[in-house]
């Protein structure tokens, strides 16, 4: 949730990536990040799982395959009321994976793994 929204939003920014929007929530959807970065405007879902004391992974799948289909539409549906705005602009739908450890509220981002063009079409003019 919100640990890992945060975490993904610094690195980023270290990344040079700007954040435009946090938790943009219009009708029943919502993105976790709008950000821009080179002239491209990337949705970006965030999911973070935890890795247990043993160094185990606390799931059996990777982050990102919790964004099935219907959350992939939803997040599309969401940004094409967003781009409608804001024309012009290159557009991509990222996830980004953040593994944490330890125990709230002490959490510890260990891990970030960013998955750009994850779904969609890889590149399109909104």
């Amino acid at each position: 949730g919100n640990f890992g929204e945060r975490a993904a939003a610094k690195a980023l920014r270290r990344a040079g990536y700007r954040i435009l929007e946090r938790n943009y929530a219009p009708e029943n959807s919502e993105i976790d990040l709008i950000t821009s970065k080179d002239g491209i405007t990337a949705f970006i879902e965030v999911k973070t799982r935890r890795i247990y004391r043993d160094g185990s992974p606390g799931f059996e799948s990777r982050p990102a395959a919790a964004v099935n289909l219907a959350k992939q539409e939803a997040i599309m549906d969401a940004a094409k009321i967003y781009l409608a705005s804001h024309r012009g602009t290159k557009v991509r739908f990222d996830v980004i994976e953040v593994y944490v450890s330890g125990d709230a509220p002490r959490w510890r981002a260990e891990r970030i793994h960013h998955i750009e063009g994850a779904f969609g079409k890889r590149s399109y003019r909104g």
